[in-house]
């Protein structure tokens, strides 16, 4: 795939932490239970921690007891990449920013009792969340 995003290793190095690098462009994984966004429950919009493109709407997440930010659904199937992942002894779908490629972390099939079925388990670091703006109250 071509992305829209191209940075040499020493410019992705020099734009995020360690421990976002580790994650978006060598996909780690953060531990479970500690990521930032894990409790984030207020109206907004999820982009991705490298390059801003859009991925998550906040009324796709839901609390799948994992561990890791998880949604439903990404903001357009364009927005992300599925790639067949067979590491650590089995088989997953990895998902990728479609913009410039960053690991950002698994599908699985199981999001049972959502709409779609699935669930996009995201590393915190991954993401950037930015609120929506707060209705005039006037």
């Amino acid at each position: 795939m071509t992305y829209r995003v191209t940075k040499t290793d020493d410019e992705w190095r020099s734009e995020l932490t360690a421990d976002q690098y580790a994650v978006l462009r060598e996909a780690g994984t953060e531990r479970a239970w500690t990521g930032e966004l894990l409790d984030e429950s207020r109206a907004g919009l999820y982009t991705c921690a490298a390059c801003g493109a859009e991925l998550f709407q906040s009324g796709t997440k839901f609390d799948s007891h994992c561990g890791w930010p998880s949604f439903y659904e990404s903001v357009r199937p364009e927005a992300v990449e599925l790639i067949e992942d067979r590491s650590h002894g089995m088989v997953r779908t990895e998902v990728r920013c479609a913009n410039c490629g960053s690991h950002l972390g698994h599908v699985f099939p199981d999001g049972f009792g959502t709409p779609t079925g699935d669930r996009y388990c995201m590393n915190s670091l991954s993401l950037s969340f930015t609120p929506a703006p707060e209705a005039d109250a006037s």
